[in-house]
């Protein structure tokens, strides 16, 4: 079984191709191929992504895209069995340009679509690297405006352990940044920033560190880092560093406390961490420290395939139609869910 993805939710176009064993469910599919555009440089002038141009650049991309996985695959359109693609969450006018593509080229082909979560690929993504999770495992889903743990003890199979309240922890990267100057896309720059600073210059609050529950909450940080920035006024070009890596061990530290708290109470050996935070070095360096120290096993997905990406939506898509929870169908009349808490499936 062949499956097309299609992933184009926000500012990134993202094709693959990937091969699943319908006979035997207990094996992971194979990513044959995959492609992505990136929109960061259009967005940039703008300070964020403009969810117009967002959509008027993935009509230009998305076939050009297909067409080059195909290649590199060996593979031609009527070879694929099924199109997956990316219902929601995400930008409405981004996600329309996905799910018309994918059902125009079902409805073409006669082939039977998929719309996937998107919060569900990056969820199981992990399973695309070269050492996949096993089930069940607690996972660490810190994906743009989203920040997550959950109980995962299948496919389809989630239990929400605790969630953001406010800000996720990307959206206190990206408006820190944003505080300090850095530009597009912040929570990288700032990252990059810290490498460079002292991470206990500056005491800022590990909001819901104490909280007797998983529940994240970081709208409080990002006022914290205002405010820090405000008092240093014309000292903050020279301590701007040291407030990055300040403002990045305050984020980190509630994400691993929290989720080595969240092992504890469920008892798993297990971890995966998944979503574009997923790829910031000072995170999986420490929670690589902790869990080894505890034998506590830690999976995530690879580093280009952390953020918004095609392959992790023909994954999850084939994992669906491997675990018979979900049917692909020759129905082409399509919808979008801008908003659809992952909690719904």
């Amino acid at each position: 079984m062949l499956v097309l993805g299609i992933e184009s939710s926000c500012d990134e176009t993202g094709i693959a191709l990937v091969r699943a064993d319908g006979a035997n469910t207990s094996a992971v599919p194979v990513l044959l191929s995959h492609a992505l555009h990136s929109q960061i440089e259009m967005h940039q002038a703008y300070g964020g992504v403009v969810p117009e141009l967002a959509s008027r650049d993935h009509i230009r991309r998305v076939l050009p895209l297909t067409q080059q996985v195909l290649d590199e695959a060996g593979q031609t359109l009527a070879d694929v069995d099924v199109v997956a693609y990316t219902r929601g969450p995400g930008l409405a006018g981004a996600l329309l340009v996905g799910a018309g593509v994918a059902c125009a080229l079902g409805a073409a082909l006669g082939k039977p679509v998929l719309g996937v979560h998107h919060l569900e690929g990056h969820l199981l993504s992990p399973f695309l690297s070269a050492d996949p999770p096993e089930f069940p495992f607690v996972a660490l889903l810190v994906s743009g405006g989203h920040t997550q743990l959950m109980r995962v003890d299948g496919v389809g199979r989630y239990e929400i352990l605790g969630e953001t309240i406010d800000d996720a922890a990307g959206e206190a990267f990206d408006k820190s940044a944003k505080l300090m100057g850095l530009g597009y896309p912040g929570g990288p720059a700032l990252s990059r920033l810290a490498e460079q600073g002292d991470p206990a210059a500056f005491k800022l609050p590990r909001p819901l560190l104490h909280s007797g529950n998983l529940d994240f909450s970081f709208a409080g940080l990002k006022t914290a880092v205002m405010t820090q920035a405000k008092k240093l006024g014309d000292d903050l070009e020279p301590r701007k560093a040291d407030l990055a890596a300040s403002t990045q061990a305050a984020i980190v530290e509630v994400l691993l406390k929290k989720s080595i708290t969240a092992l504890q109470r469920t008892g798993l050996r297990r971890l995966v961490v998944a979503g574009g935070v997923g790829a910031n070095k000072a995170l999986r360096s420490q929670l690589n420290a902790v869990c080894a120290k505890a034998g506590i096993r830690v999976h995530y997905p690879e580093l280009h395939l952390c953020t918004d990406n095609g392959a992790m939506i023909a994954m999850a898509g084939a994992m669906r139609l491997q675990s018979g929870l979900q049917q692909a169908t020759r129905a082409y009349a399509f919808d979008v869910k801008p908003r659809w808490p992952l909690g719904s499936l």
